[in-house]
């Protein structure tokens, strides 16, 4: 099963790499107010039940894909939203 995580820093969390980008954005004239940087993580995993596909990857978010206390994460299962 395909699947593919967006980690990306909580809200009041400091982004100096979506400052850097909201600033060059400014400076090349695009109006934009804010902008986050993140990352995405695709993934297939084993298995055809998308319940427990998507506790696996709650699992491997809490544990290495993302740190819970700074970063928010997003799951999506390809066939499954």
């Amino acid at each position: 099963m395909r699947a593919t995580v967006l980690v990306r820093p909580k809200e009041g969390i400091l982004d100096p790499q979506g400052d850097a980008v909201g600033s060059s954005l400014r400076q090349l004239g695009f109006a934009v107010d804010e902008a986050r940087v993140g990352r995405v993580v695709d993934l297939e995993v084993e298995g055809s039940d998308p319940a427990e596909a998507r506790e696996q990857i709650e699992r491997m978010c809490r544990h290495l894909l993302a740190n819970p206390l700074i970063e928010s994460y997003e799951i999506s299962l390809e066939g499954h939203e």
